[in-house]
């Protein structure tokens, strides 16, 4: 929190040091050592340890302590001149005192006493504990002021704060040796230690500065809301024991914010996330919301969705569109002919990948890249690598016709063997065009509306649509081969996918409205008929958003001016509709709501759970709770904050799962080999990635595996 003024009164500040247990005040708990007082009178002087009324505090830091003690001397002060109307010293010398708490006692304070209308104040700047009390609060937990810094010091050290707090970073990390050796190399001499941050200015006022601009920035994007609506973002999954979390993230043109996490597991509730969702609303306000984004497909987020729905009619249920076309991909996986050229390619790679000789001679072949795609959406690595293999084709013929290979001692080898002779297998390789034809124009489309921070509802479908036509040309028009993989995305786009606002995007998207393949079908009519009923809530509203459909179609007005110059194609559509839609106000309004929206869910922007986790573990400890949602709250924000000024998002990860069943190869078990274990501890620095402990066993003793009849020599 901020440092509080020097004229703050003390029953005022004492309200930041406990917590009322009831209504009326009558039980107040400190929150340094937990004991009940009647009163927040009486909680002053146990906290400045005023003895003959009540037991002083072990625990109190000696900031709060002095403050109270002080402001107490001077209330009796200011009663004596009263009295007397002067005095005969002024400023008498107040009387020190000791503390049971040694470690306390080491934190030197720094304090100035000034006389101001016959009162004596201290002139500390106190600060609100965040920290939950256990009996043994070091000094440490106390905060630290920034008065006497520099702004060069200031701004330094809330720098380094703001990347521990932004990547979760512990904040006794900032005492250890190797981050002071790595700053020395940065700062040069005395400023070096002006600049890095103690762990009290880090949990102290580089905290608080932080959590009061990040209050800011939120509070600034809801500002917003009311014009363009916003949408409700669900990010859930299942932890190690068994709970099922999520976090909430509201979406909107201005930047993304995080809410709040919750522990939605039936055994907190049998409505558990309908509950928490409802009261997300009531917090956001229903009419600013335009959708719900469920991260996946359930039947029990279909049933919380019906019950929504059914309670706020205006609001729309749908599920992340990357997750739903990573369904997709996962089913076309599926396909036979597709299953096999997988399960071929991935033979390929983890023979590769598991041999550090082998994966020593690809990359003198392939020039230090890797053959295996690492992609955030798990469902399009398998197409990527064999994008990548179909790539390097050449080059891995070469290879495994080269000396190198033919002198190795894997040649020989049978799994050497059932590699080589796929590479050179054209069947093989027709096998992976196939795959390709019928999955890239929707690892496409992935990363098109994953691509940047703007919104995609208007284009969604549209998207959709030429994912499929793409295929059918891909295969040439033969219907035989592209109906399998279009029945695929049908299905999911007609029971997950699909909402009529898709539909509507797509009508007033006036980039694709007034082109000439624009296609006003039946499910394009009856998304938009829709999603107006619900939006606009009002039969009138209606009636004035049908007539203003017909201006727009027809062009009128600012309309006109907004096609003729060609705006619809260098405007966002949701710009668009601001800048020549005030004639039509009650559609313009319709349509920079729909058009602002997101289509994606909250796995684009990549939260790390484990705060979350840990939030969600703190028990009925009340003030670590309260400490743990601060931290939770700036860190996502944090985050949050900083890939809104990203141009674009990056699925693409700077490293490979060493885990990934496209590298480890189970079947294969040695001995330790020092050559490999050698190769595998230090590997090629020109590689495309450095794969960290690729096999930590590395062998002499070959295993082999299981030769499966369709790879045999």
């Amino acid at each position: 929190m901020a440092p509080i003024d020097p004229s703050t009164e003390p029953s005022k500040e004492v309200y930041n040091h406990g917590m009322a247990l009831d209504p009326s005040n009558n039980r107040v708990q400190c929150c340094y050592c937990g004991k009940l007082v009647t009163g927040f009178n009486r909680l002053q002087h146990h906290l400045g340890g005023i003895r003959g009324n009540i037991v002083e505090c072990s625990n109190v830091p000696d900031e709060v302590k002095i403050f109270f003690r002080e402001s107490s001397h001077a209330v009796k002060l200011d009663h004596s001149v009263k009295e007397i109307e002067e005095l005969d010293h002024p400023s008498p010398p107040l009387k020190r005192f000791c503390t049971s708490n040694s470690k306390v006692n080491e934190v030197k304070l720094e304090q100035s006493v000034r006389y101001q209308n016959g009162i004596h104040m201290a002139r500390n700047k106190l600060r609100k504990p965040s920290f939950s009390y256990n009996g043994m609060l070091t000094s440490q937990n106390v905060y630290s002021g920034k008065d006497g810094q520099d702004p060069n010091s200031i701004m330094g050290k809330r720098s380094i704060g703001r990347f521990f707090l932004e990547n979760g970073i512990d904040f006794c990390s900032v005492e250890s040796p190797s981050f002071v050796s790595m700053m020395s190399n940065f700062l040069i001499g005395g400023e070096m230690k002006r600049c890095i941050p103690s762990i009290r200015e880090l949990k102290g006022w580089i905290f608080d500065d932080e959590l009061h601009e990040i209050e800011k920035y939120v509070k600034n994007i809801r500002l917003s809301w009311p014009r363009t609506g916003c949408s409700i973002l669900l990010d859930g999954w299942t932890d190690q024991s068994g709970r099922s979390l999520v976090n909430v993230v509201v979406d909107s043109p201005e930047g993304p914010i995080y809410l709040r996490s919750a522990d939605v597991s039936p055994s907190t509730g049998a409505n558990a996330l309908q509950e928490l969702l409802e009261a997300v609303l009531d917090e956001l306000g229903v009419k600013n919301v335009v959708q719900i984004v469920a991260h996946t497909s359930s039947d029990s987020l279909e049933e919380v969705s019906k019950h929504i729905i059914e309670k706020y009619r205006s609001l729309f249920w749908t599920v992340s569109a990357t997750h739903c076309i990573s369904l997709m991909l996962d089913k076309i996986a599926m396909n036979d002919s597709i299953r096999l050229t997988l399960y071929k390619a991935r033979r390929i790679t983890k023979f590769i990948y598991s041999r550090a000789v082998v994966l020593k001679m690809l990359r003198k072949y392939i020039n230090g890249y890797d053959l295996v795609k690492s992609f955030k959406v798990k469902a399009a690595v398998p197409f990527l690598t064999l994008e990548n293999l179909l790539a390097e084709r050449d080059n891995l013929t070469l290879m495994f016709k080269s000396s190198d290979w033919l002198n190795s001692v894997w040649a020989s080898k049978v799994e050497g063997k059932i590699v080589a002779n796929l590479i050179n297998d054209d069947s093989f390789w027709d096998g992976v065009n196939f795959a390709l034809k019928a999955s890239v124009p929707l690892v496409k489309a992935i990363s098109l509306i994953n691509g940047d921070s703007k919104p995609h509802m208007g284009i969604l479908y549209e998207t959709m649509d030429q994912v499929k036509e793409t295929i059918s040309e891909e295969f040439n028009g033969n219907r035989s081969k592209y109906t399998p993989f279009w029945n695929i995305i049908d299905e999911i786009w007609n029971k997950i996918l699909h909402s009529p606002l898709h539909a509507a995007g797509y009508f007033l998207n006036p980039k694709l409205h007034f082109a000439e393949d624009f296609c006003f079908d039946t499910e394009v009519a009856s998304g938009l008929l829709v999603t107006i009923v619900r939006m606009a809530g009002d039969k009138r509203i209606e009636d004035l958003i049908s007539q203003q459909l017909d201006v727009y179609g027809k062009r009128k007005g600012d309309f006109k001016i907004g096609t003729d110059n060609n705006s619809q194609g260098s405007l966002s559509p949701a710009t668009w509709w601001l800048r020549f839609g005030e004639h039509c106000p009650e559609l313009q309004n319709l349509a920079v709501r729909i058009l602002s929206q997101t289509c994606n869910g909250a796995e684009v922007y990549g939260l790390r759970r484990a705060i979350a986790e840990r939030l969600l573990s703190s028990g009925e400890n009340v003030i670590e709770n309260r400490r743990l949602q601060k931290l939770a709250y700036v860190h996502y924000n944090l985050k949050l904050k900083q890939s809104k000024k990203l141009a674009k998002f990056s699925f693409i990860d700077d490293e490979i799962d060493t885990l990934d069943d496209w590298i480890v190869d189970e079947l294969y078990k040695t001995d330790t080999d020092e050559s490999e274990r050698t190769y595998c501890a230090h590997p090629d620095m020109h590689s495309g990635s450095t794969l960290n402990a690729l096999n930590k066993s590395c062998p002499s003793r070959v295993v082999l595996p299981t030769v499966d009849p369709m790879l045999k020599v």
